[in-house]
């Protein structure tokens, strides 16, 4: 069975700072803390409207960071200028809308082939490994694989937000969704991920999925810090991803 990495989101790092303005806190100190506790890499969204990393933000992760780092953006023409100059280890494409809260949902790859096609093709002509976040469903599986992505990050959200609702029924219903998503993944091509509302049950739970590579988790994190530090929080994180990966063997 493949290592299980982790990679940590600053984005909320960055929400705090905006909230009063100035420099603290510092996302980037709070990239290299998570990465002295054990993070395999680095993600950042790069919001169109910046309402929490900043252009300046992703240029100094870039340097300061030995770990990948994972751009998230939409895919837009002046973010992937921003991404081309960069140049990080990898780009996860998203969609945005700018009235959500949070990322609601997965990327249209279907519907939006044909607009994604030239994102995919530019980034990797640069160099930069493409992610396209999706839904676990094997028509954007496929789309995904005819874009040559490398990764897909299966949106975990619907499953996180059942049972945080205490909706079993539901829970068990997306949690099959992502099972059945993540098996598919190897026959396309696709090196799997995901991500998206994960706190330490349901990350011990999909860390079960053999497929999955990678875990991308940000909000939960941050908030934990609050109460245990980052440093603390990552390692908890990483003891649950762990468990969860010995007891699928």
């Amino acid at each position: 069975m493949a290592e299980l990495r982790l990679g940590v989101n600053v984005d909320h790092v960055a929400t705090v700072r905006n909230a009063r303005g100035g420099a603290v806190p510092d996302p980037v100190r709070a990239a290299l803390l998570a990465i002295d506790a054990g993070a395999d890499g680095i993600t950042a969204h790069l919001r169109e409207d910046r309402r929490h990393i900043r252009d300046d933000d992703m240029r100094r992760l870039k340097a300061a960071i030995a770990k990948p780092l994972n751009f998230e953006m939409a895919a837009t023409e002046a973010m992937l200028d921003i991404a081309l100059r960069v140049r990080p280890r990898a780009c996860c494409l998203v969609p945005e809308n700018r009235t959500e809260r949070t990322t609601e949902g997965g990327l249209n790859v279907v519907g939006g082939f044909n607009h994604l096609k030239p994102f995919v093709a530019e980034l990797g002509r640069a160099g930069i490994r493409v992610s396209l976040f999706i839904e676990p469903s094997a028509e954007a599986l496929e789309a995904a694989a005819a874009l040559r992505a490398a990764v897909v990050e299966l949106h975990t959200g619907a499953w996180c937000d059942a049972l945080a609702r205490g909706e079993r029924e539901r829970g068990d219903h997306e949690f099959g969704r992502l099972r059945v998503a993540a098996a598919q993944t190897a026959s396309l091509g696709l090196e799997c991920h995901a991500g998206h509302g994960l706190d330490f049950d349901t990350a011990r739970t999909i860390a079960a999925l053999p497929q999955i590579v990678e875990l991308n988790i940000g909000h939960f994190l941050i908030g934990e810090a609050i109460f245990v530090g980052l440093a603390e929080s990552v390692r908890q994180m990483r003891a649950a991803m762990e468990e969860g990966r010995r007891q699928a063997k």
